[in-house]
């Protein structure tokens, strides 16, 4: 291979089209998946419309994928097409997202339910390791390292709760909420009190004690009282169009 010829491969590995043929995944699967952590991570805010022609320079592709990214997004709830003014990523209003919060409660008890009664040892260990990551995030005061092993710790128990349809619907939703959910860690007191949560939600798994779990599971995503209040607040003044 000439040298121009290796410049041509490597710059079309970095960009969505390389990448996605190294996923086995279509560039619009590409775009869907890019776009989904840009909205997920807050770079690209509820209500913030998505432009076609600045998305289509911004990933060097067509509009043909782009749209069927937007379209797929908007299926999930992440984004929303209005007609003539495009595509917007979805604000979602407040007694709406606390609606979600309660889902996702349910949601999540019933997966720590079934982990009480379904994990493998493997599954355990893996809960286990993750809580004592957090434990060692929290010493470095670090809330961005801090949520993103979170995030990893309730998907760990999805898995650990050994369903299909259950944890499928739970991350869907989780995903819905990410951007607001991700906001509740920066609340003072929030990190700590999750590491007290959690060990709550271990103790019953490792003991297999499926109402306990669920009990756990459902007061650790409720949030108690102050720190929904703290959640709405912080909307107001970040998401004003939520």
């Amino acid at each position: 291979m000439n040298t121009t010829s290796a410049k041509k491969e490597k710059v079309s590995a970095a960009s969505p089209r390389g990448r996605a043929k190294e996923k086995s995944m279509t560039l619009a699967e590409e775009l869907q998946e890019s776009l989904e952590q840009l909205i997920v991570s807050g770079a690209l805010a509820p209500g913030a419309r998505l432009d076609e022609a600045e998305l289509v320079e911004r990933f060097k592709v067509s509009r043909t994928p782009l749209r069927e990214a937007l379209k797929s997004l908007a299926g999930t709830g992440l984004v929303e097409i209005r007609g003539h003014q495009g595509a917007h990523v979805t604000s979602i209003s407040v007694p709406m997202l606390i609606e979600m919060f309660q889902m996702m409660a349910v949601s999540e008890g019933l997966c720590a339910q079934y982990a009480a009664r379904r994990a493998t040892p493997s599954q355990r260990e893996r809960l286990a390791e993750l809580h004592s990551q957090l434990e060692t995030v929290l010493a470095t005061a670090d809330p961005q390292r801090f949520y993103e092993v979170n995030r990893d710790f309730h998907e760990a128990l999805y898995d650990a709760s050994n369903t299909s349809y259950l944890s499928d619907q739970t991350r869907k939703l989780r995903t819905r909420v990410g951007v607001y959910r991700r906001h509740v860690t920066f609340q003072h007191g929030r990190m700590q009190a999750t590491i007290g949560e959690h060990k709550a939600i271990l103790d019953a798994v490792a003991r297999n004690d499926p109402d306990a779990a669920f009990k756990a599971a459902v007061d650790h995503v409720t949030l108690l009282q102050d720190d929904m209040v703290d959640l709405i607040a912080a909307i107001s003044v970040h998401f004003p169009g939520a």
